[in-house]
């Protein structure tokens, strides 16, 4: 998290497993990886492909959103953004302790990592 910016949000919501907003502007959270070489994914919730991405994703959602209500969290800003639309910020959403949001999915199951080109199938 070398150069991170640390963000002051009023206000987080989850959007889905993997984004939410801070004070309305869309986040995007990379769990322990690094500006587009590695981060985490979840099911969709907008774009599901069968009923059972739609069940997972939101759970992923809700679990974001839990992480989000934690007492002490943190949103660090890479300085990046993502090359979507609407070109989304990428940052590290971090648990008092140090780990981050993502690294929390992944492991309950609600998340899997993410690099470059690889996309998850959550039907199968």
């Amino acid at each position: 998290m070398d150069g991170a910016v640390l963000l002051a949000c009023l206000s987080l919501l989850a959007v889905d497993g993997d984004t939410f907003k801070c004070d309305g502007e869309s986040m995007r959270p990379m769990g322990d990886g690094a500006p587009h070489v590695s981060g985490f994914d979840t099911p969709e919730i907008w774009t599901r492909k069968c009923q059972k991405e739609l069940e997972l994703a939101r759970k992923a959602k809700k679990r974001l959103q839990d992480l989000l209500n934690t007492a002490g969290v943190e949103v660090w800003d890479s300085g990046e953004r993502d090359k979507t639309e609407t070109k989304r910020r990428l940052v590290w959403v971090v648990l008092p302790g140090g780990r981050t949001a993502g690294s929390i999915l992944i492991e309950e199951g609600h998340a899997r990592i993410w690099k470059p080109k690889h996309k998850n199938n959550w039907c199968g």
